[in-house]
């Protein structure tokens, strides 16, 4: 890579520290703030933005992606469109020990930046990923298969979001305590034992950041930019069916860095034959972050030992339906909730728990079969429209999960078939409806553990009690990120939120509007908590990066004659 320094980290801070300390302090608040325009908006990203980012994706295909970084032995690649097509993109291939010793090569300058200087250098990677969010939109929608408006908003700013939260809670752990005191201590009649002091963060080593195969960027983002900005190099290993906009990704912090005068290779890609086991395991790797199965997230966390893991695991997300006085509304919601990107979230409730008889709907009684057909009906008819629902279900990603549909219709009876949706635009697009069974509360072997895709339970309970006792046990033994409460009894709420904050788990309630269940917003949101089995960590709070880095403290005894 070649590129003129004509930037410095101290000066990219000035630059960027009115948005830094803004962060910050959405970051305290916990109001409503966000850096990037979540809407892909002309005024927002230019009148050309849309065209261009759409012929930026389209120059990728079928060619070499250009990655100038060490050790290249030669090239991979592989991915496909969920949408039907062949991306044909290959990319280098690094041997992991030049990866791994540039990164730690690269790290005593990095250090020198200072805490300013890395948020500086971080802020304004995230501004130029921002600048080329409809480039990575692209690039997401034909990894993941979310459709564009998702691809756009989580895959784009809402990501950039996340990465620049945990920027600020890293800027803000790092400069808790100051760079440099004078220590003085009275001696009585003797003159004072004078010190100057001085306390530097230093980053543990070499991050490693898997990636999550259906939300690379607003997923990897919060791991990437927490070890970067606390002074780590980082290594980041896409899935291997949705390279591309990570690749993106670390390209463009490469420009910056370079462009800043610093070494490149404080961040690589690695891809290929290179084994993520192998590499969690390598003693340079001291951070690893990490989203996908439980498996591979307790091997993680109980064989990488030399380093601090991160993870995100399987979960069992839940609702827990007593009461509502907007039946009409309630149903809208979770229609959405079940059908947003084919259910393919980490957040996407699964069991629905509904007491065997039924619930208050304002003035009138719904049975639990009325419940189950008004839930049914209501995503039935949100996805009545082909041209519609293809903008809200996305593509399936993975054929695991295609086959995960349909051996789950064999589980309970079936209310709801799923079906196959021609894409109006991508007629090879493999696009699934959500598939709802009914299940009885002793069924748990059944509905506890995690159906991935678009697959929804409505399990019958004995009371809301019953319901509310089976939510929590399972949240405490499977995981959960989210859990949703319908009631109009406000006693039962305050008893509900008690149980999940001892569960550990994101309690929403009453939702019947424009927020749902399986949405997140940066600064505000906590997502994960750390509490349960299904995430080790919150994405962020400043428990997910204030173990990134360590200070490291000189001190110099300062004589009589220089005081």
């Amino acid at each position: 890579m070649t590129s003129t320094p004509h930037l410095t980290p101290l000066g990219l801070f000035e630059t960027h520290e009115a948005t830094l300390r803004q962060a910050v302090d959405a970051c305290r608040s916990r109001a409503y703030w966000a850096a990037f325009p979540e809407m892909p908006s002309p005024r927002a990203y230019g009148e050309t933005a849309a065209a261009d980012g759409e012929a930026a994706f389209a120059a990728y295909r079928d060619k070499p992606f250009t990655l100038d970084q060490p050790g290249v032995t030669g090239t991979a690649g592989g991915e496909r469109s969920p949408f039907g097509f062949d991306l044909g993109i290959t990319y280098p291939v690094s041997d992991i020990d030049a990866l791994l010793k540039a990164g730690k090569a690269a790290m005593p300058g990095w250090r020198k930046a200072g805490p300013n200087g890395r948020a500086g250098v971080c802020i304004e990677i995230l501004k130029r990923l921002n600048a080329r969010s409809f480039e990575i939109a692209n690039a997401v929608m034909h990894t993941t298969g979310q459709a564009f408006m998702m691809a756009f908003q989580a895959g784009a700013p809402h990501a950039q979001d996340r990465g620049l939260e945990a920027v600020a809670y890293g800027w803000k752990a790092m400069t808790d305590q100051t760079p440099t005191a004078r220590w003085e201590k009275p001696q009585g009649k003797n003159p004072p034992l004078v010190m100057d002091k001085r306390f530097e963060v230093v980053g543990r080593g070499v991050g490693l950041v898997i990636g999550c195969a259906t939300f690379p960027t607003w997923n990897g983002y919060p791991g990437l930019f927490a070890s970067l900005v606390t002074g780590n190099a980082v290594v980041v290993k896409p899935g291997p069916t949705a390279i591309l906009p990570l690749a993106i990704t670390v390209k463009i912090a490469r420009e910056v860095l370079a462009d800043c005068g610093l070494d490149p290779n404080l961040v690589t890609l690695a891809i290929g034959d290179t084994v993520a086991k192998d590499l969690a395991l390598r003693p340079e790797v001291a951070v690893i972050d990490y989203t996908g199965s439980t498996g591979f997230g307790d091997w993680l966390e109980q064989n990488a030992r030399q380093a601090q893991v991160y993870t995100e695991k399987a979960g069992v997300n839940t609702v827990v339906i007593d009461s509502t006085d907007d039946p009409k509304g309630m149903v809208r919601n979770l229609a959405f909730t079940l059908s947003l990107y084919s259910g393919q979230m980490c957040t996407t409730t699964q069991v629905i728990f509904v007491p065997k008889d039924g619930i208050q709907a304002g003035p009138e009684r719904m049975s639990f079969d009325q419940v189950v057909a008004a839930l049914a009906g209501g995503v039935d008819k949100f996805l009545s429209d082909p041209e519609r629902a293809v903008e809200v279900l996305g593509a399936i990603q993975s054929d695991a999960t295609l086959a995960r549909i349909d051996e789950a219709a064999k589980l309970g009876t079936v209310v709801l078939p799923s079906r196959a949706i021609t894409h109006p635009k991508f007629g090879q697009a493999r696009i699934r409806t959500p598939l709802i069974l009914t299940m009885d509360a002793a069924d748990e072997g059944k509905y506890g553990h995690e159906l991935f895709g678009p697959i929804s339970i409505i399990v019958k309970t004995d009371s809301t009690a019953d319901s509310l006792e089976r939510a929590a046990r399972l949240t405490r033994t499977k995981g959960a990120l989210t859990t949703g409460l319908y009631s109009t009894d406000p006693q039962l709420i305050e008893q509900a939120t008690d149980l999940f904050v001892e569960a550990g788990v994101a309690l929403s309630v009453n939702l019947t509007g424009g927020v749902f269940v399986n949405q997140s917003a940066a600064y505000s949101d906590f997502h994960g908590t750390g509490a349960n089995p299904a995430a080790n960590a919150a994405l962020c709070d400043l428990a997910f990066v204030a173990n990134r880095f360590r200070v490291v403290q000189s001190r110099v005894p300062v004589l009589e004659t220089a005081q």
